[in-house]
């Protein structure tokens, strides 16, 4: 009885019938004889020999997963990732000694056989018969490229892999039938070439390049002998001839590749020796993947474009499609991302509010005109360690971009919307309302869209403070952030008409849930995005044009051919004049108003701050001509906490409000943004203002009810006959509150 080899293979005897048997095999398909589905080597059809006739497409041409590169518009380097490392190349920028080596090592007579190589089949048995073993394969290069083009398709997923990788008869003969065609389609270079790009040379590496780059920081055209041995010798095992882990064992295999180089007479002996006596010298690059690694805290800018990809029809049809081209990779992404504003905004973001802090802050930066995200920064680093106080909620950007579940309540910086809706339904920027510091409006005084009672309770209404009442119109209403005096702004122009332009001027709730219908909209009681506020101030930078918000400029894949990426809807949302007179009247805001800490001295500015009840969120929205910046700080856990007595970077706070942190914020921002040589101004327009009631000692009585559009003016008017500059005296950001279905809301 013939002896079982230790650890229970097969003898030598059954060893030599397993060759002989591939070997007759080989001459089988070798003589291109067509199997039956069952014949004498009782194959199955199924998985063996169905679709033999033809040669699968990515044999040719294999789809190799690469490196994705994300840049900014500038063409600077954001970040790359890849599920594979690899970049490929073509054979003429890899070394000779790589190509020499591989060969050697793997297929020393590559260039003298066809796709199976019989000789080579033979001596292996011979030699495995000697041995009792498996010391010599009998795989050539094509055949193993064959193989590893299976293996690459199957991705991450076991099972497919096991399939690829199974060592049944069915699938060598299906594997031998392929090489066979692709010598004949591709040839010896292509094959070669398509071996190295595709080939796993451990630690992370695809590719001859890749590995290169891994291990010796250098390109693969520029190895040397003893560097291109090395890598040779790596493919057989990865793990066990890893020499950044064991350079012992590394080096043996690097100077049998040598060796075998030297026999095979690529290169002369004397050569081969002062190789192998030269000893191992790395120069290990780490890989650099993912988003975690995106340049000036652009992190969850990086996943944005990751979700557009993955999410847009435009770079596939399904799902699936789109996955599998982010996978597959060897894109670059040409972004709208500006390395000076991601770099000033993330130094905004970080400078008044810590990454460990109770709350978080968010600041995204639009461009007028265009809808090109310029910057978006958070005070949390990118990443998944929480010990670090890393996240990757996006708090800029709606939930289904990545973002927290519903966005965040925006105050009174809706208030610009609600006024734009006046203005184009014909109300005079002159309208006053005269009202105490609180209000009841009834139930029936707003109507749906569809005509019917918004609500079916009277709505209260109060400003921040008891001294926060009078005669206002709404310039200085605006300044003041009186939230009594838009709830009746909103009641005139009617609760249809105001959702209506903000739907025009890209208002989107953060749960991605049409707007309700609801009275206290009009003091943000509706939960938007730090990016969808940018993009609304935009419109009115823009003279009253929306631009959605987009992130990417160009997309290119690996053959170099251009991929049609969405583009920036633009669409008028009001009238120029509207935008103009808005841009006049939110100019006050920070020059004399809520946010006169957050005002530009050195060009036109204008902006609006936010303050939610309770202080949970607080905001400042401003612009200039050319950039639109949004600012949020707040919770951004399943708590909200109120921000009064509290410590935000260092700082205690008795109160937060939109003025006096986010506004600094803001301002940081646009500063570093900016280019002090570009200041383009707000076009110019007489803004109509209430008149001033004259002075009872003159005699000249009272205005009459309804001049302008306004109301009768109160006595509690302090300077009668004095137009008061908005915000002079008594302005706070408004932290007034609007309540609805049990909710309050600030400005």
């Amino acid at each position: 009885m013939p002896k079982k080899r230790s650890g229970g293979g097969l003898t030598t005897t059954q060893q030599a019938a397993k060759f002989l048997g591939v070997a007759a095999l080989s001459g089988v398909v070798m003589a291109g004889i067509a199997l039956p589905a069952a014949g004498a080597l009782g194959l199955a059809a199924k998985g063996t020999v169905d679709g033999f006739d033809e040669i699968p497409a990515n044999l040719k041409t294999p789809p190799l997963s690469q490196r994705t590169r994300i840049l900014d518009n500038q063409g600077g380097q954001i970040a790359t990732v890849y599920s594979r490392d690899r970049t490929v190349v073509p054979l003429t920028k890899i070394s000779p000694y790589m190509q020499k080596a591989i060969i050697a090592i793997e297929d020393a007579r590559f260039y003298q056989h066809g796709a199976v190589d019989l000789k080579g089949i033979l001596r292996a048995m011979n030699r495995n018969v000697q041995t009792g073993g498996t010391a010599q394969g009998a795989s050539t290069l094509t055949q193993q490229y064959v193989k590893n083009v299976f293996v690459e398709e199957a991705g991450d997923d076991p099972a497919k892999v096991a399939e690829a990788t199974q060592q049944t008869l069915g699938r060598k003969v299906q594997e031998l039938k392929y090489a066979i065609q692709v010598e004949e389609e591709l040839g010896k270079k292509k094959i070669l070439e398509n071996y190295l790009n595709i080939t796993f040379f451990g630690q992370q590496a695809y590719g001859v390049e890749a590995a290169s780059q891994r291990y010796f920081s250098k390109s693969a055209k520029d190895l040397k002998l003893e560097e291109a041995a090395l890598l040779a010798g790596i493919v057989q095992s990865p793990s066990r001839y890893d020499p950044v882990n064991d350079t012992e064992e590394a080096t043996k295999r690097r100077n049998t590749v040598i060796q075998r180089m030297a026999d095979v007479g690529d290169i002369g002996q004397e050569e081969a020796d002062k190789a192998k006596a030269t000893p191992i010298k790395l120069k290990v690059k780490r890989p650099q993947n993912g988003c975690i690694t995106a340049v000036n805290g652009s992190g969850f800018f990086c996943d944005y474009v990751r979700k557009i990809v993955t999410s847009d029809p435009a770079f596939g049809k399904t799902a699936k499609e789109r996955a599998k081209l982010w996978a597959i990779g060897g894109l670059t992404i040409k972004t709208t991302l500006d390395p000076r504003s991601q770099a000033a905004s993330n130094s905004a973001a970080t400078s008044r509010v810590s990454k460990d802090d109770k709350v978080a802050d968010a600041v995204v930066q639009v461009k007028p005109g265009t809808g090109q995200i310029m910057a978006m920064a958070q005070s949390r680093p990118y990443g998944l360690d929480q010990s670090k106080h890393q996240t990757v909620l996006n708090l800029s950007v709606d939930n289904k971009m990545g973002g927290s579940y519903a966005g965040f309540q925006v105050g009174s910086t809706f208030k610009p919307i609600t006024a734009a809706a006046a203005l184009e339904k014909g109300i005079s920027p002159a309208q006053s309302f005269t009202t105490p510091s609180s209000i009841v409006l009834p139930a029936d005084a707003f109507r749906t869209c569809e005509g019917a009672p918004a609500d079916d309770k009277p709505w209260d209404v109060e400003n921040e403070t008891e001294e926060e009442k009078g005669t206002f119109d709404m310039t200085s209403a605006l300044g003041k952030s009186i939230n009594t005096y838009f709830a009746k702004l909103e009641q005139q122009t009617g609760l249809c008409e105001t959702l209506t332009m903000a739907k025009k001027v890209g208002y989107d709730r953060g749960d991605n849930k049409p707007l309700l219908q609801n009275p206290a909209t009009t003091l943000g009681g509706q939960e938007s995005t730090p990016l969808a506020m940018a993009s609304v101030y935009a419109t009115f930078a823009n003279r009253g044009t929306y631009c959605s918000p987009i992130a990417i400029l160009s997309v290119t894949k690996p053959d170099g051919k251009q991929i049609d990426v969405p583009k920036s809807q633009c669409t008028r949302a009001m009238s120029e004049h509207t935008a103009d007179t808005i841009n006049q009247m939110l100019k006050g805001v920070v020059e004399d108003g809520t946010g006169t800490q957050a005002g530009l001295s050195d060009r036109d500015n204008a902006g609006k701050t936010g303050t939610t009840d309770e202080r949970k969120n607080a905001w400042f929205v401003g612009y200039t001509p050319n950039l639109s910046t949004a600012v949020w700080v707040g919770s951004d856990g399943a708590r909200q906490i109120p921000m009064s007595n509290i410590n935000i970077g260092g700082q205690y706070y008795e109160d937060v409000c939109g003025g006096c942190l986010p506004g600094p914020i803001w301002r940081t921002a646009m500063t570093g943004s900016l280019n002090a040589s570009e200041t383009p101004a707000f076009n110019p327009v007489e803004v109509p203002r209430a008149k001033p009631k004259e002075d009872k000692d003159k005699g000249k009585g009272r205005d009459k009810p309804g001049d302008d559009g306004g109301d009768k003016p109160g006595d509690d008017d302090p300077f009668p006959g004095i137009s008061i500059p908005p915000g002079l005296i008594g302005g706070n950001d408004g932290h007034g509150r609007g309540q609805q279905d049990g909710g309050t809301n600030g400005p």
